[in-house]
């Protein structure tokens, strides 16, 4: 099962619009649906990205914010997995002895607590968590 960090549910969204990576779109389409979790982070960093979208271009962001609510939301609906006190526990070492973004510790520590491999492009920032990684825009 996965945990699929904010630049690959972007990344799916320029996918289906055909302008995608071939590798992540190759991975998505036989990924199972079923196993594909996102962190209720990457609802908060998606979210920033529509507001910091809104202050430069309001169409374009009128267009993301209408794909996390019509697209996001729905698919992943029963797959949002949130921040708890377990996650918080898991999350508070990941910043010893050197601390790391918040935000990337919470979707690692997410990760650790559900037993899933965290999807993404930034592998540096979870090296060293404990997390089992995968990268799919490598082929």
């Amino acid at each position: 099962m996965y945990l699929l960090d904010t630049n690959v549910v972007f990344e799916f969204r320029k996918a289906a619009a055909g302008r995608g990576d071939i590798n992540v779109a190759a991975w998505a389409r036989v990924a199972p649906r079923d196993q594909l979790y996102i962190s209720i982070i990457t609802i908060l960093e998606l979210d920033i990205g529509v507001l910091r979208k809104q202050r430069r271009d309001p169409i374009q962001a009128s267009i993301y914010r209408e794909w996390l609510i019509s697209h996001v939301f729905p698919i992943f609906q029963d797959r949002i997995l949130m921040i708890d006190l377990a996650v918080v526990q898991a999350a508070a070492p990941l910043h010893v002895p050197d601390p790391r973004p918040d935000r990337d510790a919470f979707i690692a520590a997410t990760a650790i607590v559900h037993n899933l491999t965290v999807v993404t492009r930034n592998i540096r920032y979870f090296k060293n968590t404990g997390v089992r990684l995968l990268n799919p825009w490598e082929t």
